[in-house]
Protein backbone atom coordinates (compact mmCIF):
# COMPACT_ATOMS: atom_id res chain seq x y z
CA UNK A 1 0.00 0.00 0.00
CA UNK A 2 1.99 3.19 -1.35
CA UNK A 3 -0.44 5.75 -0.49
CA UNK A 4 0.27 4.71 3.38
CA UNK A 5 3.57 6.70 3.10
CA UNK A 6 2.52 10.02 1.69
CA UNK A 7 2.87 12.71 3.55
CA UNK A 8 -0.36 13.30 5.71
CA UNK A 9 -2.44 16.82 4.67
CA UNK A 10 -1.75 19.42 7.01
CA UNK A 11 -4.26 19.51 9.11
CA UNK A 12 -6.44 22.90 9.52
CA UNK A 13 -6.30 24.03 12.94
CA UNK A 14 -10.44 22.90 13.15
CA UNK A 15 -9.17 19.99 11.88
CA UNK A 16 -6.42 19.57 14.87
CA UNK A 17 -8.69 20.37 17.40
CA UNK A 18 -11.14 17.43 16.68
CA UNK A 19 -8.23 15.20 16.24
CA UNK A 20 -6.66 16.39 19.79
CA UNK A 21 -10.09 15.83 21.65
CA UNK A 22 -10.20 12.45 19.90
CA UNK A 23 -6.74 11.46 20.87
CA UNK A 24 -7.91 12.50 24.39
CA UNK A 25 -11.12 10.49 24.53
CA UNK A 26 -8.54 7.75 23.14
CA UNK A 27 -6.97 7.97 26.79
CA UNK A 28 -10.36 7.56 28.79
CA UNK A 29 -11.37 4.56 26.80
CA UNK A 30 -11.44 1.97 29.96
CA UNK A 31 -8.81 -0.41 28.15
CA UNK A 32 -6.32 2.72 27.56
CA UNK A 33 -7.10 3.97 31.13
CA UNK A 34 -6.08 0.10 32.40
CA UNK A 35 -2.82 0.30 30.08
CA UNK A 36 -1.78 3.88 31.12
CA UNK A 37 -2.70 2.86 34.94
CA UNK A 38 -0.16 0.03 34.78
CA UNK A 39 2.21 1.70 33.13
CA UNK A 40 2.48 4.68 35.98
CA UNK A 41 2.38 2.15 38.35
CA UNK A 42 5.37 0.37 37.22
CA UNK A 43 7.07 3.96 36.35
CA UNK A 44 6.45 4.47 40.65
CA UNK A 45 6.84 8.63 39.46
CA UNK A 46 10.70 8.27 38.42
CA UNK A 47 11.20 10.21 35.27
CA UNK A 48 13.39 7.30 33.58
CA UNK A 49 10.99 5.09 34.38
CA UNK A 50 8.02 7.43 33.24
CA UNK A 51 10.23 7.69 29.75
CA UNK A 52 10.33 3.52 29.66
CA UNK A 53 6.59 2.62 30.91
CA UNK A 54 4.43 5.23 30.10
CA UNK A 55 6.09 7.25 26.96
CA UNK A 56 5.36 4.14 24.67
CA UNK A 57 2.11 3.34 25.79
CA UNK A 58 0.33 7.10 25.61
CA UNK A 59 2.77 7.21 22.06
CA UNK A 60 0.80 3.89 21.02
CA UNK A 61 -2.72 5.18 22.15
CA UNK A 62 -1.80 8.66 20.13
CA UNK A 63 -0.67 6.69 17.05
CA UNK A 64 -4.55 4.67 16.88
CA UNK A 65 -6.32 7.61 16.45
CA UNK A 66 -3.74 9.96 14.40
CA UNK A 67 -2.97 7.01 11.70
CA UNK A 68 -6.82 7.88 10.47
CA UNK A 69 -5.68 11.27 9.49
CA UNK A 70 -2.92 10.19 7.15
CA UNK A 71 0.23 10.34 10.16
CA UNK A 72 2.24 7.09 9.73
CA UNK A 73 1.19 4.76 12.49
CA UNK A 74 4.82 4.88 14.06
CA UNK A 75 6.72 7.59 16.65
CA UNK A 76 7.45 9.81 13.38
CA UNK A 77 3.65 10.05 13.34
CA UNK A 78 3.18 11.10 16.60
CA UNK A 79 6.20 13.25 16.25
CA UNK A 80 4.67 14.82 13.19
CA UNK A 81 1.30 15.79 14.99
CA UNK A 82 3.21 17.05 17.94
CA UNK A 83 4.74 19.65 15.80
CA UNK A 84 1.81 20.34 14.07
CA UNK A 85 -0.02 20.95 17.15
CA UNK A 86 3.12 23.32 18.55
CA UNK A 87 2.67 25.12 15.27
CA UNK A 88 -1.03 26.00 16.10
CA UNK A 89 -0.75 26.63 19.72
CA UNK A 90 0.62 30.45 19.81
CA UNK A 91 -2.61 31.15 17.39
CA UNK A 92 -5.32 29.33 18.80
CA UNK A 93 -5.88 29.51 22.90
CA UNK A 94 -8.41 26.31 22.24
CA UNK A 95 -5.33 23.94 20.87
CA UNK A 96 -2.96 25.20 23.42
CA UNK A 97 -5.41 24.17 26.25
CA UNK A 98 -6.04 20.90 24.46
CA UNK A 99 -2.56 19.72 23.92
CA UNK A 100 -2.35 20.77 27.89
CA UNK A 101 -4.55 18.21 28.94
CA UNK A 102 -3.24 16.17 26.18
CA UNK A 103 0.42 16.31 28.39
CA UNK A 104 -0.96 16.01 31.52
CA UNK A 105 -2.45 12.77 30.66
CA UNK A 106 1.12 10.97 30.50
CA UNK A 107 3.56 13.54 31.80
CA UNK A 108 3.98 14.27 35.43
CA UNK A 109 3.12 17.83 37.03
CA UNK A 110 6.64 19.23 36.93
CA UNK A 111 7.70 20.41 41.09
CA UNK A 112 10.54 22.72 41.28
CA UNK A 113 13.01 21.53 44.03
CA UNK A 114 13.12 23.27 47.00
CA UNK A 115 16.44 25.36 46.25
CA UNK A 116 14.85 26.43 42.88
CA UNK A 117 14.91 30.49 42.41
CA UNK A 118 11.99 31.06 44.45
CA UNK A 119 12.58 29.87 48.23
CA UNK A 120 14.41 32.39 49.28
CA UNK A 121 17.52 33.67 46.82
CA UNK A 122 17.74 36.88 48.33
CA UNK A 123 18.52 35.44 52.14
CA UNK A 124 21.93 34.66 51.04
CA UNK A 125 22.49 38.10 49.63
CA UNK A 126 22.60 39.28 53.43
Amino acid sequence: MASASVQPAALSAEQAKVVLAEVIQAFSAPENAVRMDEARDNACNDMGKMLQFVLPVATQIQQEVIKAYGFSCDGEGVLKFARLVKSYEAQDPEIASLSGKLKALFLPPMTLPPHGPASGGSVAAS
